[in-house]
């Protein structure tokens, strides 16, 4: 059996037999084994394919694209059910359901779709695709195991459906491989709305007013997504007479835009651009692992990758560079909006909307240069924030709170994990960790572009600093002496998954060099950061960072606490200080969230508003 069904089929299996399994440790065996095959394959595919050039895999019999159709339908059924509780004043959810499903399966069922044997395909881009979700993802997996049975040991009022939530994270391993290998549009379209299944059912999993609530809205948007997507392959049917992906992207610009602009729309939408980034926010009501895995690291790429695969079509055009404003605004305003967060998983959705933005801008400029560090960003983003996501929900475990502020000299407390946490942050702002490195190639790439478009980069980069910064530093800012905290049920399953993303970010910054010229070199050509000396700084700037951890490690029993000096304004009780009105105050210290320039309140409305019109406009533009 080749990989790439392999790696699309395989995940069925273990979601068929998770779906009925109760018991904790038969399902720790099934994701453990499961996960290490599909680490396997995505492995095994690298090998095979890496750098050997863009590859159809024909599909001659139309047994699977009738499967394809017959899932349509089932599909559709699902969102159906699931909308029929919903008050008559929504009723157009369930009514997009019927409109894109309904013009999609008739138009198969009729011949009105244009038949092809080309249905899949592969470069370096779906296998870099293939290792995230592989390796990452399993990792996740993994973690998920021990995460739920902690999660519901804390949370006795909810139902313990852990088995479906497993099961639909092995669902969604099969829709994300079906997405990234497929060049049908027809059949990216259906693992699209699986996706979209996946994250219904995660969303919702506590069954809480606010957790139902923000399932269907993300199930209303990201329907939305779906709607704009089959009236793209309606339009590209009829009009361009093909549905092969690799066939629109190389066809005459005026002839496919209009699509294009379609798919861009469901891929952005996807990836939680603004309008759309609501139901993203709305979905940290999930357990961490559902942020995690369909909320940062692979589902929300999706949206990016699709948006990748059209840009041939946007570079040079006057959509193209409203898609990269659409992205550039969204990574500004989520930059500044995160400021004002003081709780990790709404400061890592804003911050995970902000980078998605700024691969969108790359994306729309369409270079060489651009799409280069487009897809570093998706690699480094990827394991980094993944890392952070799952690390906060181990925090909230063992703390009660994923407050900032209750972070405050974590590192003397609980070391370990927060060793995990500061790689996390590390990886998303620090050289010579990937984001940083890639936001650098993003502004190098744009300066011969347009003026404007360095600013942003610029600007939004300098508020995550702020940001990231705070965070850091409240780990690493020790205020007295404080007893540590005992290790509450972080079990095996949990430290494999911290450890391995730990190991998977240092190894991505150590390996980027290689990265570069192996995997993003053969797509995008030569790009001029991989001077021959890389290999050399690279190791000297990782060498400098691993010093501070390692004499922290060396010295973590004989740290001195020493007393905090307020300039001789200290009274008996060690904590307090003389207040200007000569009466005893006690100290604190805490970081600046600026609310009365950053907060949702003054940005949120605004930042809709002026997308809603972006996006209007980029139609308009296609039309002129």
């Amino acid at each position: 059996m080749d990989w790439v069904t392999f790696l699309i089929l395989f995940p069925l299996i273990p979601a068929v037999i998770l779906l009925f399994t109760k018991s904790v440790q038969l399902q720790r065996v099934v994701v453990l084994v499961s996960s290490a095959l599909i680490i396997l394959g995505s492995v095994g595919l690298a090998c095979n394919y890496m750098q050997a050039g863009g590859t159809y895999l024909p599909i001659s019999s139309g047994f699977f694209n009738g499967l394809v159709i017959l899932g349509d339908i089932v599909l559709a059924l699902v969102f159906l059910y699931v909308c029929r509780k919903l008050p008559i004043k929504k009723y157009w959810i369930p009514l997009m359901v019927v409109i894109q499903y309904g013009m999609v399966v008739t138009a198969d069922l009729t011949g009105g779709i244009p038949e092809t044997n080309r249905y899949l395909y592969i470069d370096n881009l779906s296998i870099v695709m293939a290792l995230i979700i592989g390796v990452v993802g399993s990792l996740i997996a993994v973690y998920t195991v021990g995460y739920m049975q902690h999660y519901h040991e804390q949370h006795k009022e909810i139902k313990d459906r852990r088995c479906t939530f497993i099961a639909a994270i092995y669902l969604f391993f099969f829709a994300m491989y079906g997405i990234i290998f497929s060049n049908s549009i027809t059949w990216i379209y259906f693992f699209w709305e699986i996706t979209t299944l996946c994250s219904f059912i995660m969303i919702g999993y506590s069954r809480k007013e606010e957790a139902v609530h923000n399932s269907f809205r993300a199930l209303w948007m990201l329907l939305l997504g779906g709607l704009a997507f089959s009236v793209g392959i309606m339009y590209a049917a009829n009009y361009c007479g093909t549905i092969e992906l690799q066939k629109l992207v190389t066809m005459k610009q005026s002839l496919v835009i209009f699509p294009i602009l379609l798919l861009c729309f469901a891929g952005m939408n996807k990836a939680a651009q603004f309008p759309f980034g609501g139901w993203l926010l709305g979905a940290m009501v999930a357990p961490t692992p559902s942020s995690a895995l369909l909320h940062s690291s692979t589902m929300v790429k999706a949206g990016v990758y699709l948006v990748l695969r059209c840009s041939p079509i946007l570079q040079g055009t006057a959509s193209g560079a409203i898609v990269a404003f659409i992205g550039g605004t969204s990574f500004v305003m989520c930059s500044a909006l995160a400021i004002s967060q003081s709780k990790g998983k709404p400061i890592l959705a804003y911050s995970t909307i902000a980078n998605l933005g700024l691969i969108v801008l790359c994306a729309g400029i369409g270079t060489s240069f651009t799409l280069w560090a487009a897809l570093l960003l998706i690699i480094f983003h990827a394991v980094a924030k993944a890392l952070m996501f799952i690390s906060v929900g181990t925090v909230d475990h063992q703390t009660g709170s994923q407050d900032v502020e209750d972070m405050h000299g974590l590192v003397s407390r609980m070391p370990i994990l927060t060793f995990t946490m500061l790689i996390g942050l590390g990886g998303m702002f620090l050289a010579p960790f990937g984001m940083l490195i890639s936001k650098w190639a993003v502004i190098e790439a744009l300066a011969v572009r347009n003026p404007v478009y360095p600013p942003i980069v610029i600007f939004g980069g300098s508020l995550m600093l702020f940001f990231w910064t705070k965070w850091m530093g409240t780990l690493i800012s020790v205020v007295g002496k404080q007893p540590p905290i005992k290790a509450k049920g972080i079990g095996f399953d949990e430290w494999l998954g911290l450890g391995g993303l730990s190991i998977l970010t240092i190894a991505a910054c150590v390996g980027f060099p290689w990265i570069g010229h192996y995997w993003i070199q053969p797509l995008y050509g030569w790009n001029p950061m991989l001077s021959e000396r890389i290999e050399v700084s690279v190791a000297l700037m990782l060498g400098l960072m691993l010093l501070p951890p390692l004499i922290f490690a060396c010295r973590w029993k004989r740290l001195v606490h020493t007393e905090p000096y307020l300039s001789g304004l200290n009274v008996e009780n060690k904590y307090e200080y003389l207040g200007s009105l000569g009466a005893p105050r006690r100290w604190s210290f805490g970081n600046y969230y600026i609310n009365k320039y950053f907060s949702e309140a003054k940005l949120f409305k605004g930042t809709i508003i002026g997308t809603t019109l972006l996006w209007i406009l980029m139609f308009f533009m296609e039309n002129l």
